[in-house]
């Protein structure tokens, strides 16, 4: 018993070298240093062990090579978009929000402004920018979605343009926010999303 967790430390060691000198490497490419800092790149080994070095590693291939999310300054998993980063801003901290599949952040016109410690659910869309109602040719101008501090977007649910949702707002899974929440401290839900609970 003794030698198995030997051999899982040994492992977890060698793993988490691995990443952190190809993480470190990799990152002098595309990446810019400063979103590769915060909790998930810190540890009691000076970085060694660190999921973000992961993250780095797994999602370099992808947008290096392939031009998945290409030109994205941070990590982000194959299985999200991206558009317009240039207008997507997040405290380093909220990099794991990028590494849920089937996130979609379109930033199209206008910012998405992400508080620090918010908190996104697989699939979930952020758009600021819609079709023009007359002619969906037409891109409709865009208009700024900020989501405040510690809230939570659960899993399937739309942010639709010009949203603001304050510090501590709980999105409901599959909701469509249409409309702002500004005081937050409260729970969402529903198509169009209101409120259920205040917390």
């Amino acid at each position: 018993m003794a030698n198995v967790k030997i051999s899982k430390k040994i492992w977890w060691g060698i793993k988490s070298l691995w990443y952190f000198i190809w993480g470190n490497l990799f990152a002098v490419f595309i990446y810019d240093r400063k979103y590769l800092k915060g909790r998930h790149f810190e540890s009691k080994y000076w970085g060694i062990g660190a999921k973000g070095w992961e993250w780095v590693y797994r999602n370099f291939p992808y947008q290096a090579f392939l031009g998945i999310n290409s030109g994205v300054p941070w990590p982000v998993v194959p299985q999200s978009r991206i558009g317009n980063y240039k207008n997507i801003e997040f405290h380093p901290d909220n990099l794991d929000n990028f590494q849920s599949f089937g996130v979609y952040f379109q930033a199209i016109g206008a910012k998405i402004i992400i508080g620090e410690g918010a908190t996104f659910a697989p699939n979930v869309g952020v758009i600021t920018a819609n079709h023009d109602l007359y002619d969906p040719d037409i891109q409709a101008e865009g208009r700024e979605v900020r989501i405040g501090k510690k809230c939570w977007i659960g899993m399937n649910a739309m942010i639709m343009p010009g949203v603001v949702l304050g510090d501590h707002t709980i999105v409901g899974a599959g909701s469509v926010v249409t409309k702002s929440f500004p005081d937050g401290y409260c729970i969402i839900a529903g198509n169009p999303a209101k409120v259920i609970k205040t917390l």
